[in-house]
């Protein structure tokens, strides 16, 4: 746009001629941000006319030869000439900008919903699962959950337990000693029942699930570290019967309602009279294509009422309470439910016999 150079009229009115050029600039300019198609148009049309070489600086130029009382009014004009424009390149600018950033997305998109390498996910170990599991079943019956430390000392392991140091039921246990030190890896869940009477008056009902030690030789059936759970109810004329009804309702919980169910006498230190507990399962044989199944008494776990001795130890009148304890081997429960014949399996991390059990 060509700027016309007038002179001022010198009687105080303002220059109308600049005024007029002004307005003309403003009309121009915003049509021309307003047929800008993009940012860099918008950018051309930024340098067009407000750049030190533009239309609006040529009118600046001209001020000096106008009066002093006809400035301001030019000056302001030019001013708010520049702002309409400026202000209009912004907003047209930032539509632009993000019209441009949204189709470059749409070009730059890339598809990834077609199938994919496929990832295993992990799942709950099965000793894990088993432990919930059990514990699920109990706390139906009225049985709450205890822990207490793996590592122990020999009183609550042995003596409170009524195995005295002398006793032949120390070498069944064959147990783990730390180095310089008289503390040791449990050999059963036993000392948290102890804990738990010394912590609390009776009565009391706890199941006692977690790791335990012995020094045995790994093989298919035997693991240094393994999994027990162990439980404990105390009360006021507590008899076997009650301890039967109990085991037996575990087990047809576990393994079925139909199953089976003997109790064998036995002997225990701690529980006295004391049986173990077998249940009747059908066991399926193959040999080569040969397929033969059978029925056969498989132990589950060890009971007994609580031996006196026991509460003395912890402070229980046994005039006043009795009680009965059972104890079974977590990995033993599930490979028996799984039909697992080894029990390395379980801790040997191999993700196809995991993945079965998930």
């Amino acid at each position: 746009m060509a700027v016309r150079r007038t002179q001022s009229s010198g009687n105080g009115e303002p220059p109308g001629d600049l005024l007029t050029q002004l307005d003309s600039i403003r009309s121009e300019a915003l049509a021309a941000v307003e047929a800008a198609g993009s940012v860099s148009a918008c950018d051309e049309v930024r340098i067009r006319y407000l750049a030190k070489k533009g239309p609006i600086q040529d009118v600046m130029k001209l001020m000096g030869k106008l009066g002093s009382d006809e400035r301001p009014a030019v000056g302001e004009r030019a001013n708010a000439v520049r702002d309409a424009i400026t202000e209009a390149l912004a907003a047209r600018r930032a539509t632009l900008a993000k019209s441009e950033r949204a189709a470059r997305l749409e070009a730059e998109f890339i598809d990834i919903t077609l199938p994919g390498t496929p990832r295993p996910l992990g799942s709950i170990h099965p000793i894990t699962r088993t432990i919930q599991e059990v514990s699920h079943i109990f706390r139906g019956l009225g049985f709450s959950v205890a822990e207490g430390p793996e590592v122990e000392d020999d009183w609550h392991n042995f003596e409170a337990l009524n195995i005295p140091a002398d006793h032949p039921a120390r070498d069944m246990h064959d147990t783990l000693y730390l180095a310089g030190s008289p503390l040791l890896l449990r050999t059963h869940t036993s000392p948290v029942q102890i804990r738990a009477m010394m912590s609390q008056p009776p009565p009391l009902a706890i199941i006692c699930p977690g790791k335990t030690y012995r020094r045995d030789q790994i093989d298919a059936t035997h693991s240094a570290m393994f999994h027990q759970i162990e439980g404990l109810l105390v009360g006021k004329d507590v008899a076997f019967s009650h301890l039967m009804g109990v085991i037996e309702e575990f087990i047809h919980a576990f393994f079925g309602p139909d199953i089976p169910v003997r109790f064998r006498p036995s002997f225990f230190p701690f529980t006295e009279p004391s049986a173990e507990v077998d249940m009747l399962r059908r066991v399926v044989k193959r040999e080569g294509d040969r397929v033969s199944e059978s029925e056969a008494w498989t132990e589950i776990m060890g009971c007994g009422m609580v031996d006196p001795e026991v509460f003395k130890a912890v402070g229980y009148d046994p005039e006043v309470w009795t009680g009965f304890a059972f104890g079974m081997g977590v990995e033993r429960l599930a490979m028996i439910r799984s039909g697992i014949t080894d029990i390395r399996l379980f801790f040997e991390n191999d993700i196809r016999f995991l993945s079965q059990l998930g």
